[in-house]
């Protein structure tokens, strides 16, 4: 309970009430013995808590809600595998700067070394994966670490926190003064010298290209992006949850002619690492400028010509300003856009092919002309989900989620059930491969006990697509990468409570697709797709 001296009760209600002030809702969990504090007190509180079944979906979604709202995601683990079960989560959000919380139970404080159920020392196995782990020992110390966990999580670079207490603690009883968000961080605009170096480099190239990564999303800069390219006259690629921050219909957005990075003698990094998916930086013809919200996030294994850190907004809006002379680059612009035209009508073909076993980019053909602008679309897979992220645009920022650099497989339907949740209204599309639907295929039963309709597609080749063809490649034989064919992943949504069916030839995606849009609960469109296609990659992964 709360009066004017502050607030009293056990642990679970001054960790809650924390989680309040600083404007958390939602919780993911999985129940346990070591966290029923927890959650008796959010359930008083009235918060809305999605359990599932299992720990990693947990974080997942977690982090699914922090990456469509920008603010910090919370997930509840139980001790010892509770959090074990969550690591990939924690990995997974690190790799992706999404702001997270994992507030986790813990084995007696009392009793420690005794051999309690689950005692683990969480904290070294996650400090490595976080921006802080830390155990809360004390009980009136839980809403204060709560409060500066989330501000932490928050701050750039974003990230995820760990905090866990042990269940003693969060059973006892404290007075502690009413929480509170605390203020906010004033913006850092960066150094004006760096930012203009960084815009005289751009307005001085004859041939400059600018890549928008998630950090963009997430600082709020699309609008300040968009003026920055015009005002330069650069053209611009999105990478990653930075698709969407530019049209796909504005004159300076392009997608389908990356290899410009290998032409440009200016490339602007803008909220994104250079790493395997961006070459690791090596463009060799190209003065580079790294634009961060962190100076340690610049990138330190090239060398950068600028490298201005600070609030991105702040950051574009200066350099679209900046004063002196710049080119308006119309030949470079219009040869890229040739460029672009050409590829996307040579698109075509695959994307209405008619060929039997099912070409995987048809799939995703039927499946753009159905979807609405703001749909959000998560995708969870390898060989399938790349063909989504090749040839499906995204028309406005916060509507693409798929795992990030780490990679990690199962993110899908954690990510989902946070989009159903975030976004009632609009369409939710979780893009999976059959590989990647056995890592969390259980958790459909969570979409569904929580009654959140979501559309799946499964584009099912009965292979490690991503593998089998890279091996065959390489050695001229695959090992372990072979999966049943024809599984009907469909009933078993059908036995969770779900519904869906399985689709053998390509006039049959659209009208399988429109069921299951129709249709208010989680639907699976079961695609059989050939094995034989593979798609052609030219990441470096190493």
């Amino acid at each position: 309970m709360s009066g004017e001296a502050g607030l009293t009760g056990e642990g679970g209600l001054l960790a809650v009430a924390a989680l309040r002030a600083a404007g958390v809702d939602t919780v993911f969990t999985l129940s346990g013995g070591h966290i029923f504090s927890l959650l008796h007190a959010a359930a008083r509180d009235g918060m809305r808590i999605v359990d599932v079944r299992h720990e990693q979906t947990a974080v997942f979604a977690a982090e699914g809600a922090a990456k469509l709202s920008r603010r910090p995601g919370v997930a509840l683990l139980t001790a010892g595998p509770g959090v074990t079960n969550g690591v990939s989560g924690l990995a997974t959000a690190q790799a992706n700067g999404s702001p997270l919380l994992v507030l986790a139970g813990r084995a007696s404080q009392r009793r420690w070394g005794s051999g309690s159920l689950q005692e683990l020392d969480h904290v070294p196995l996650v400090a490595p994966l976080t921006k802080r782990a830390a155990t809360v020992t004390r009980t009136d110390e839980i809403a204060a670490e709560v409060g500066a966990a989330l501000r932490t999580a928050a701050a750039p670079h974003r990230g995820p926190v760990f905090l866990d207490i042990p269940i003693d603690v969060l059973h006892q009883r404290a007075s502690v003064p009413p929480p509170s968000a605390g203020p906010a961080a004033p913006p850092d605009p960066g150094d004006p010298d760096e930012v203009a170096r960084a815009a005289a480099i751009v307005a001085a190239a004859r041939q400059p290209v600018l890549v928008a990564g998630g950090d963009v999303w997430w600082g709020g800069a699309w609008a300040a992006l968009r003026r920055c390219v015009e005002a330069l006259r650069v053209p611009a690629f999105m990478n990653g949850q930075g698709r969407g921050a530019l049209p796909p219909g504005h004159e300076l957005a392009f997608s389908r002619t990356r290899d410009a990075l290998k032409e440009a003698d200016a490339v602007v990094v803008v909220g994104t690492p250079m790493d395997f998916r961006l070459s690791f930086g090596r463009f060799p013809q190209a003065r580079i400028v790294h634009i961060v919200d962190d100076p340690g996030r610049r990138a330190a294994h090239v060398p950068v010509a600028a490298a201005p850190a600070g609030d991105l907004a702040a950051i574009l809006d200066a350099m679209a300003v900046w004063p002196g002379a710049r080119d308006d680059h119309a030949e470079w612009i219009g040869r890229l856009r040739d460029r672009e035209r050409a590829r996307r009508a040579a698109e075509r073909a695959e994307l209405e092919s008619a060929s039997s076993p099912i070409h995987p980019a048809r799939v995703i053909g039927e499946l753009g002309a159905l979807l609405d602008r703001d749909a959000i679309v998560v995708c969870d897979g390898g060989d399938f989900v790349s063909y989504a992220g090749r040839l499906l645009d995204s028309h406005q920022p916060g509507c693409w989620l798929d795992p990030g650099p780490f990679g990690c497989l199962g993110v899908g339907p954690g990510y989902a059930a946070a989009a159903r949740l975030l976004h009632p209204d609009r369409q939710v599309v979780l893009l999976l491969g059959d590989g990647a639907f056995g890592f969390s295929a259980g958790d459909v039963d969570t979409l569904v006990r929580h009654k959140l309709p979501v559309v799946m597609v499964v584009g099912n080749n009965g292979i490690w697509g991503l593998e089998k063809h890279p091996m065959r490649k390489l050695y001229g034989s695959d090992v372990a990468a072979d999966l049943r064919p024809d599984t009907r992943y469909d009933l078993l949504v059908r036995s969770l409570g779900g519904d869906g069916e399985t689709v053998l030839r390509p006039q049959d995606i659209a009208p399988a697709l429109k069921r299951a849009f129709a249709s208010e609960v989680p639907y699976l469109v079961n695609v059989l797709t050939d094995p034989d296609v593979a798609y052609r990659r030219s990441a470096n992964l190493g």
